[in-house]
Order: structure tokens, then C-alpha cells, then sequence
């Protein structure tokens, strides 16, 4: 089956850098395949590679391309990255949306991203089949290249995990449950120790206070009442025993 992954096309890059960032953002969620058009300071840039820490593969099979429209010449889908509106109408989607649309499209996608200082021009975005934008603060829209990839890649990512292309990572392993046995003799360990604390005391309501105890004791998340009884353990095993021991 032909990979659905989209290619990532970083239109006038400024900073080998920033290149360099890039690569390692796509690489952290399986998108290996850059398109460089028109590198500021040409190609290979020296400053890339230590700050793709890693991303080394990425950085060496990066294509060179005069213009956008060479870099995605064989894509159906491409994908303009913006904050800021454009005089060109596009359908307007979030990058998980995006995402969704590449995973389940024929034929190649791409997404494209503009120099860091300015972004697309509108030529640039005229070549694209929607806009890409996210949700931002309005006092401070400013993302930087490495930044607006790995929001691209970590969503596209997301459409990958069921196959097993990706995962998550791995955790820390939890002890399992105790059984209940174990469980049963904690409860009935506490009870004895209370027990001639009188804390079970008026005989009336010994019943509940023990369900009460029980039932704090078996599940997650305390509620007000579970509290108070905690407290109130806490406060009888505080003070001498009744009969003196």
C-alpha cells in the first residue's frame, strides 16, 4: 500500500537552522521526505545537520527546486500554511483536519511553509488546494518554522497509530491490582485497630461507618464525606486507647 505521508516543502528557507529543526520535527512523527525551494543560503547548509539532531536522513535526501510549483508538481494535494489572510479564497482547515483529508486522499500530498520571516506570498498560496491554519493568539501569532511543522506532523501522525506505524511511547510499568484478599485483610486490619478506639461508636451507626470505610478504601477520588471519615480514623488513632493501654 503507498504511504500516505505528505511531503513537507519549505518555500525560501532563511536559516540552515531552522531547516535543521524542521527535519527533526518531521522525523519524530515518521515524515522523512523535504522539499527545499529556493534556500536563502543554498543547499547543504552546514548549520542544519547539528540542529536536526539525528534528523541526518531527512537533511541528505532533501530536494532542491526553483519555484513551488516544481517542488509540487507531482502532488494532487497541496496545502498552504497561514496565519494571515490572503487575496486569494481557499477553503480555510486546521491542521488535524488537514491531516485527516492527506490520510484518506489518492495520490501525493504535500504541505507547504513560507521563510520565517514572512510567510507565503500569495502566488504561493495560489498554488495550494486550502489553507492550514490554527486557532492563535491575536496578540501574538508568531510561530516559527520548526514550531508550524510539528504541528502539521504530530496531527498527521495521529491518523497513523492504529496501523502501527507509529506508537506511543513507552511507559512506566504500574504494579497491578492488589486481589481482593489483600484488600479484605488491609479493611479488616484498620477496623481492628480502631475498633477499641471507639471509633465505631454509637453502635447504631457502626454499620454504615464501616460500608463508609469500605467504600473509600476500594475506589479512586474521595468525595467530602469519604474525607471526613479519613479525618476522623486519623483523629481516633491520635488519641490513647479507652481502656487505658
Amino acid at each position: 500500500m503507498e504511504s500516505t505521508a505528505p511531503v513537507i516543502v519549505l518555500v525560501r528557507p532563511q536559516l540552515g537552522e531552522n531547516i535543521g529543526k524542521a527535519a527533526r520535527a518531521m522525523l519524530n512523527f515518521g515524515l522523512t521526505e523535504m522539499r527545499l525551494v529556493a534556500p536563502r543560503d543554498g543547499w547543504p547548509n552546514p548549520s542544519a545537520g547539528p540542529a536536526a539532531a539525528g534528523a541526518n536522513g531527512v537533511l541528505e535526501n532533501a530536494t532542491v527546486h526553483d519555484t513551488l510549483a516544481d517542488a509540487v508538481a507531482d502532488c494532487a494535494h497541496v496545502y498552504a500554511t497561514t496565519v494571515r489572510k490572503r487575496g486569494v479564497t481557499k477553503p480555510v482547515v486546521t491542521p488535524e483536519e488537514a491531516a485527516t483529508e492527506i490520510a484518506r486522499a489518492q495520490g501525493r500530498s504535500a504541505i507547504v511553509f513560507g521563510p520565517e520571516r514572512s510567510g507565503l506570498e500569495t502566488e504561493d498560496v495560489a498554488l495550494a488546494r486550502a489553507i492550514v491554519t490554527v486557532p492563535i493568539n491575536p496578540e501574538f501569532g508568531s510561530l516559527n518554522l520548526a514550531q508550524a511543522v510539528i504541528l502539521c506532523a504530530y496531527e498527521w501522525s495521529k491518523t497513523q497509530w492504529d496501523g502501527g506505524a507509529l506508537v506511543q511511547p513507552t511507559g512506566e510499568d504500574l504494579l497491578p491490582p492488589a486481589p481482593q484478599e489483600e484488600l479484605d485483610s488491609m479493611i479488616e486490619q484498620l477496623e481492628a485497630m480502631l475498633e477499641p478506639r471507639g471509633y465505631f461508636q454509637p453502635e447504631s451507626r457502626a454499620a454504615a461507618t464501616r460500608r463508609t470505610l469500605r467504600t473509600m478504601l476500594t475506589k479512586p477520588g474521595w468525595n467530602h464525606l469519604e474525607v471526613r471519615t479519613m479525618r476522623g480514623v486519623l483523629s481516633s488513632l491520635s488519641k490513647p486507647r479507652r481502656d487505658g493501654a
